[in-house]
């Protein structure tokens, strides 16, 4: 079985959770081809860990992609479309973890990019690899109507998922680097919803829009997946200082979605749901926080039988949609399968999170 030689640009918490232990896992398929962060010392305990040499331990991701990496995952933290143009222009396939960028400006020079080069630009949805999801995706296909959809992404703090694992961090990233970033990433939001100075967007706007691009999008994504973009957002509310957001979206077919993200971090009870209804048919879906291994995502199907007998038949499945996102990355890059999130679908995602936003500025 031939290896994909995989570079990691970003090595957080994502990365040490997930992506850097099952190309591990997964020896036989993949090659780490080096490691990309701002932290020297974050290079050098991971590469110990993972056996990666000095020599393929970058500070920037030019030099990583300037090296014999066939593919790389882009997750470090800020926008990622530089690092991802970057590979893509050096002739690598990118698979790009959420949020893909800010604005869609840079969505589109992604795909741009990619498309010149011809190389794949696959963006990380995990959650659309999961069992789950593909079975729930397969029987939301075959129902006979579809008259609403609920979403609802009731999140605690971060801290207490990362408190669960082994995250290797250190303060030798400079502070000036860090405001950069920071400030990077202001002026994409304060483009995107047309503020000419990024001081004017108003902080409880600002965390939204990053909530929606960092974390619903997770939502938006799987709604893509099941109905494609949709026609309009209908409304949209955010609260409590960008910590609460709702949105009613319009597909075709009279189609609606209310889709609602809410700061709960006190207590560790991640709930992440998705469910469809028709008028004799639900799917209703869970998924568990990003931050776990070994935890299930269900399905619970509702119908009637022939005799107008309510049924009901619930399923689980413990796979990891990480570990399932790379297996399909490589099958894609080697064996020139269809990717199933690709960059440019992904462009009318960044644009709906502007869209939400807007929405409630504008009401």
């Amino acid at each position: 079985m031939r290896r994909l030689r995989v570079g990691v640009i970003g090595c957080g918490a994502i990365a040490q959770i997930q992506h850097l232990p099952h190309l591990r896992e997964l020896g036989d398929e993949f090659e780490i081809a080096g490691l990309c962060d701002l932290s020297p010392k974050l290079l050098a305990t991971l590469g110990a860990e993972y056996g990666v040499p000095p020599e393929r331990q970058f500070l920037d991701y030019r030099d990583l992609v300037r090296g014999d990496a066939e593919a790389v995952v882009v997750c470090l933290t800020g926008s990622h479309a530089a690092p991802s143009i970057a590979a893509a222009e050096a002739g690598k396939h990118v698979l790009v973890e959420k949020p893909m960028c800010t604005t869609v400006a840079e969505a589109e020079a992604m795909v741009a990019a990619a498309e010149k080069a011809g190389t794949l630009l696959m963006v990380a949805y995990m959650k659309r690899h999961d069992p789950a999801y593909r079975y729930a995706q397969a029987r939301v296909r075959e129902m006979a109507d579809v008259r609403f959809i609920q979403v609802n992404h009731l999140h605690p703090d971060n801290s207490l998922h990362l408190a669960e694992f082994r995250v290797h961090r250190f303060d030798d990233v400079p502070a000036d680097v860090r405001a950069a970033t920071e400030a990077a990433h202001r002026r994409g939001i304060a483009d995107a919803l047309g503020y000419a100075d990024p001081d004017q967007v108003p902080p409880g706007i600002a965390r939204a829009y990053s909530t929606i691009l960092g974390s619903m999008i997770h939502d938006i994504g799987n709604l893509h997946g099941l109905f494609g973009p949709p026609a309009r957002v209908r409304s949209s509310e955010i609260w409590a200082e960008g910590r609460g957001i709702s949105a009613v979206l319009e597909y075709p077919g009279e189609k609606r979605a209310v889709c609602t993200w809410v700061d709960l971090p006190e207590l560790w009870e991640f709930r992440e749901t998705l469910e469809v209804y028709g008028s004799r048919e639900r799917v209703l879906a869970t998924f568990p926080t990003g931050f776990a291994r070994g935890l299930p995502s269900t399905v619970t199907l509702h119908g009637m039988d022939a005799d107008r007998q309510p049924w009901r038949k619930e399923l689980a499945w413990h796979d990891n949609p990480f570990l399932l996102e790379l297996r399909a990355f490589r099958t894609c890059v080697i064996e020139g399968a269809t990717v199933i999130t690709d960059g440019r679908s992904a462009v009318h995602d960044v644009a709906l999170v502007r869209d939400i936003v807007l929405a409630h500025l504008e009401t």
